[in-house]
């Protein structure tokens, strides 16, 4: 949430210059542009947790939420946040 708070920040910061040309406004709305990125990037990543957590909480935490399955750990260890076995995370990725 910091770094989400962080990136905010930096966007506001850009459009604040006060004495600005066309390579400063180009700069600026690139900046604007990367840190809009990793704020969504950001937000995705603690709904997901957030998400996580309720499973935890409810006691399917670790289970594939569309066959069941359990995850394996070495895939929660590597993204504790996943609610897909590999293999539905794979089919997911091809749809999309």
């Amino acid at each position: 949430m910091s770094d989400i708070a962080r990136l905010k920040g930096e966007v506001q910061d850009s459009d604040d210059t006060e004495v600005r040309d066309a390579i400063d406004d180009a700069t600026a709305q690139q900046g604007s542009a990367e840190a809009l990125e990793a704020i969504t990037l950001e937000s995705r990543t603690l709904e997901q947790v957030e998400d996580a957590l309720k499973r935890v909480a409810d006691g399917t935490y670790g289970k594939c939420i569309i066959c069941g399955r359990l995850i394996p750990a070495a895939r929660l260890e590597a993204i504790p946040w996943t609610p897909y076995c590999l293999e539905d995370q794979e089919k997911l990725d091809r749809v999309l």
